[in-house]
């Protein structure tokens, strides 16, 4: 209990904004003015992203290490704010690392590429990336974030599995990488602190992790709104664990204003707190943040924060519902009371029609919520049925590259120690590079017609039939099938189109718009390929 007021005192000196509980209803006012101040925040992120591209566009091609800086930043607009765009930035700077040969930045573009990976939930995906990252090679700066990143994953996979045998080895794998993180940093820097208080609170020692994190929340600490909303967020959950709620509800509050007033899309403020006035029984306010949250979850991309929202969203949309009952039964008593009074029926009538009317309207919103939590969980599963038919064939087929390629070189050894260079140069030219990608294709092709087996017919009713496009009887996919079927498995980019299939980008476009001009309707006639459904999958 000492210990509990020692941190709380702490807290209260530091922050005194919170100090008081009736500043709940001011501070969720001012959070709900600036969720509709939301789009100038978006507003002022996207010019600075068209800013920036502007210079890239400026910047001459083989300026590398220009075109370098300008891409990293781009990633920092995007990294919290969009995934898809954060994904394509870090290809351009592993891109341009190898054009520059510069290996400590393609380790770097890895870090980068962690990141994001880890703030959309993939963990695996997020530890094999980091595997691949030699720290040695890069400098203090780079290490240290590469240090932090590698924190971040086993500290978040320990507080996702809960599981007492596998959670302690997270959680020191996780204490050695902050440690070294910490090393790195300038003793009184705001990196130094932040990584300490993180360390004190993975430790569970919540005196002085607060303690740490307080001080930079101060007036006077240089910290970005970004940060601030992090650290925010910490204290609060900080506040909520030892007991003290209401504290912990204002400053997830100030957390939010602090995620909106920087642009985050990746964010946890927002759903905790909506997950905390449900709790104290505020379930319009709670209905309409976890709204947002969902919002901004759809629009990064995080897939982890996606199932966290799924799962609590129908039980406050189902509070919402049963508040409404509880308004549809008091305005029932009421007329029961109010036909014994026979001068004031109709103005009771007037009066009960109108709430009936707000009444349908919340059932109507709850209705199609409902409906697009459907459709959310289909998408899931739509993507989880891709992912596990593509990522073991192309296992399969990676390995047999790898068979192929071990065999060449021995091959290629085996000539060279008796000196045979010209039957080197043979086997060489023997390697048929258009045919493995045809086979490659046809991989892909055989995989994706199994997943949505009416794609050629759904695809082909969109034209009459002197335009119908079908595949030759050698064929599964032609180059125009193939094209709409990336678009169907959701890459929408022509610059990824065009690099899978091998053409410019500028021939995607054309083929796009000559195929989508003869379809009988243009305007829908991409959103028709996209409704088509993967039938093993359907309820």
């Amino acid at each position: 209990m000492k210990l509990l007021l020692r941190v709380l005192f702490t807290l209260l000196v530091i922050y005194p904004g919170i100090s008081h509980s009736n500043d709940t209803d001011s501070l969720l006012a001012a959070l709900k003015n600036e969720i509709n101040r939301k789009h100038v925040y978006d507003n002022a992120k996207q010019a600075r992203i068209r800013q920036l591209k502007n210079k890239q566009q400026l910047t001459p091609a083989n300026d590398y290490t220009k075109q370098y800086e300008l891409c990293v930043k781009l990633y920092d607009e995007y990294k919290s704010y969009q995934y898809d765009s954060a994904y394509v930035y870090v290809n351009k700077l592993k891109d341009l690392s190898v054009v520059m040969n510069d290996m400590s930045r393609a380790y770097y573009s890895q870090i980068k590429l962690g990141f994001i990976l880890l703030s959309s939930g993939m963990f695996k995906e997020t530890f094999d990336s980091m595997r691949m990252i030699n720290p040695k090679v890069l400098n203090d700066s780079m290490r240290k974030e590469y240090y932090f990143i590698m924190y971040r994953c086993n500290s978040d996979l320990a507080r996702y599995n809960n599981d007492r045998y596998f959670t302690p080895d997270y959680i020191k794998a996780g204490n050695a990488y902050i440690d070294s993180a910490i090393s790195l940093t300038q003793a009184g820097s705001v990196e130094h602190i932040y990584y300490t208080g993180l360390k004190h609170i993975g430790n569970n020692d919540l005196q002085k992790g607060s303690e740490e994190l307080g001080k930079l929340i101060s007036s006077d600490a240089p910290v970005s709104m970004h940060l601030r909303a992090m650290i925010t967020c910490s204290l609060g959950q900080i506040y909520i664990s030892s007991g003290t709620q209401r504290q912990g509800i204002n400053l997830l509050i100030n957390s939010a204003i602090a995620d909106i007033k920087s642009s985050t899309k990746e964010t946890v403020a927002m759903f905790t707190l909506a997950e905390q006035l449900y709790k104290t029984g505020n379930v319009k306010d709670a209905y309409t943040f976890i709204q947002m949250a969902k919002a901004d979850a759809d629009f990064y991309g995080a897939r982890q924060r996606k199932i966290q929202i799924g799962a609590i969203l129908p039980a406050v949309a189902a509070e919402e519902l049963n508040h409404s009952e509880k308004e549809k039964n008091t305005i029932l008593i009421y007329l029961a009371a109010i036909t014994a009074l026979a001068s004031l029926v109709i103005i009771f009538l007037v009066m009960i029609y109108k709430q009936l009317g707000k009444l349908k309207h919340k059932e109507r919103i709850i209705e199609e919520k409902n409906i697009q939590l459907k459709d959310i969980n289909y998408k899931l599963v739509e993507d989880a049925t891709i992912k596990e038919e593509y990522i073991g064939q192309f296992f399969k087929i990676i390995s047999g590259y790898i068979l192929k390629l071990e065999k060449l070189k021995m091959s290629v050894d085996t000539k060279l120690s008796i000196k045979k260079y010209d039957d080197i140069r043979v086997m060489i030219n023997e390697i048929n590079i258009k045919k493995e990608r045809e086979i490659l294709y046809h991989s892909f092709d055989h995989i994706f017609l199994k997943i949505f087996p009416n794609f050629i017919s759904v695809f082909n009713s969109q034209f009459e039939e002197k335009d119908q496009i079908w595949p030759h009887e050698h064929e599964v996919l032609n180059t125009d099938l193939r094209i709409f079927a990336l678009i169907r498995m959701g890459i929408n980019d022509n610059e990824t189109i065009a690099k899978i299939l091998e053409y410019s980008v500028n021939t995607i476009y054309v083929y796009k718009m000559r195929i989508k001009a003869k379809a009988k309707n243009p305007e829908i006639f991409e959103q028709r390929i996209m409704d088509i459904k993967a039938v093993d999958i359907i309820e």
